[in-house]
């Protein structure tokens, strides 16, 4: 969200209001061989949403899946969810789900399905406890748009194998109202000496991992710009993300 201060979040920005696409009927379970990518807002809305659902769809091929991106909040039901071996929140904002997506998407957790939370995912649902555990931290505001160099402490997940000891590239440098919890495998994080605006002190993460609620949780806080998508090392990135939700075997 280019010019937004620390001091805001996606709940704060300007509306725009996203077109509702309708959900297909559920269907009856099969092997589960589809990722559902949600990309409804209630606040602020990326641009860059429609390059992240393209680069989704594309990389769901590779791991022998098929993607199918929604706004519609009634395609969160047990039957619909069974469908699919992962579910990806990209650049949400907002209340999103209702109360039966809710507990439709946390049973989906509890028989072991896969969530992946993507850029502001992190600034949504924040008034549902089980989506804070879910996210691993809360989204607390960015300094503006900039280049600066991430470290990779952890190069033994699918999600950071490809990458070097640091990764230098253009995003929003995300501060978070918590640490995630001591439980998350921290994958990515950043020195705010680089840049003016962070407020995370000496340990700022960017992306982590964890089992979480019977499943499994993925979140990156990268992926502002249309750019990020077209990237090789990014969509290696997600790649490996999608994979471990998925529990896809590399």
């Amino acid at each position: 969200m280019p010019g937004t201060s620390a001091a805001h979040g996606p709940e704060q920005d300007r509306l725009r209001p996203a077109p509702l696409v309708r959900a297909e009927p559920p269907h009856e379970p099969d092997d589960r061989t589809g990722i559902l990518v949600y990309t409804r807002t209630a606040g602020y809305r990326h641009d860059s949403i429609a390059a992240g659902v393209t680069a989704l769809t594309e990389l769901a091929g590779e791991l022998g899946l098929t993607a199918r991106a929604t706004e519609d909040p009634s395609a969160f039901t047990p039957a619909e969810l069974r469908r699919h071996r992962a579910v990806v929140f990209l650049s949400t904002t907002g209340e999103v789900l209702d109360d039966r997506g809710r507990e439709a998407l946390r049973g989906y957790l509890a028989q072991g399905g896969g969530w992946m939370g993507i850029h502001s995912a992190s600034g949504t649902e924040y008034d549902w406890p089980y989506y804070q555990g879910l996210v691993g931290a809360r989204f607390d505001g960015h300094p503006p748009l900039g280049r600066a160099t991430v470290d990779v402490p952890d190069r033994d997940h699918d999600a950071t194998a490809h990458l070097g000891p640091r990764w230098t590239l253009d995003d929003e440098w995300y501060n978070f109202r918590s640490q995630p919890p001591t439980s998350a495998r921290i994958l990515l994080t950043i020195d705010e000496r680089q840049y003016a605006g962070g407020t995370m002190g000496s340990v700022h993460p960017l992306a982590w991992c964890r089992d979480y609620g019977g499943g499994r949780s993925f979140y990156t806080a990268l992926g502002h710009t249309d750019q990020a998508y077209a990237d090789p090392a990014f969509r290696r990135h997600l790649l490996g993300g999608l994979r471990y939700a998925a529990r896809v075997q590399s």
